[in-house]
């Protein structure tokens, strides 16, 4: 802290699971790794890495520099790459596919390619639909009415078993819904609602609708972007010379429409 030095400690076990400083020292520790190419981009969150590509004309030298750059990196500050758990997604919206893309390596492994893949609690499909990712939730979410039940059963005070349905349901069918909620179909909104009347039974209340929550959150998320210049989405809120509404941003393709930035925009306008 400014001139002073505490002394050194050496580890040789590494931090502790589940510490509170162990995400933020490995922060630090990987905060050089950043990419090489601007089309690329490198998210990380605690220990899980993963690199986003952006491959034109088929042309994948940059993205495959990339992850030997990323490789290169871990060996040189002894970090080892479990490649059993590495998984490769490719999202291709081509007219025309006739072009393979080669197997990615890591380390003489191959990397498996996969359709969907869970990243950070979220199932992200290939063709960036989320009936996947629903199907677990609500299934997660199911397996808990069980509880709520027996909650019941044991008359509990409706208050508590609103509570336990808030915590251990809602939870669940709500987790990034401000990512994947605008992009849902109506099938995919009614499988999740049929878990909410399920619970509204056995509590004997109503319980608000998951489409209120989700505008709910929405809109706190815009504003929280829309006050902080320091966020890489701050700069596609851009006021009109009115300034009493933001720009709306242009799309060509409902999934674009749909997706969560052109959907904040929209929910703070006119500005709030």
């Amino acid at each position: 802290m400014g001139t002073l030095t505490s002394t050194t400690l050496i580890l040789n076990t590494g931090t502790p699971q589940g510490c509170v400083l162990s995400p933020l020292l490995y922060s630090l520790f990987t905060h050089d790794c950043s990419p090489i190419h601007s089309t690329n981009a490198i998210v990380k969150f605690a220990d899980d890495t993963t690199i986003v590509g952006l491959i034109t004309d088929n042309n994948e030298s940059a993205y495959r520099e990339e992850i030997r750059h990323l490789v290169e990196w871990c060996n040189n500050n002894n970090l080892n790459l479990n490649t059993t758990k590495s998984k490769e997604l490719v999202v291709d919206f081509r007219k025309s596919k006739h072009i393979k893309q080669s197997a990615l390596r890591i380390q003489g492994d191959v990397v498996q390619r996969v359709e969907s893949f869970k990243f950070l609690g979220v199932h992200i499909s290939a063709d960036l639909t989320w009936t996947n990712h629903i199907s677990h939730q609500a299934g997660k979410a199911q397996q808990r009415l069980y509880f709520l039940r027996k909650l019941r059963n044991a008359h509990l005070p409706r208050r508590l078993l609103i509570n336990f349905y808030r915590s251990a349901i809602e939870s669940i069918l709500t987790y990034c819904c401000t990512v994947w909620f605008s992009s849902c179909t109506e099938e995919n909104k009614r499988h999740l609602q049929r878990v909410v009347r399920a619970a509204e039974r056995t509590i004997g209340a109503s319980l608000p609708p998951l489409q209120e929550i989700y505008r709910s959150r929405l809109e706190k998320k815009a504003l929280n972007i829309y006050k902080d210049p320091s966020h890489p989405g701050h700069g596609l809120f851009t006021v009109l010379p009115s300034g009493k509404r933001f720009r709306l941003l242009k799309t060509r393709t409902n999934r674009l429409k749909n997706s969560f930035h052109p959907q904040a925009v929209k929910a703070i306008t006119p500005i709030m």
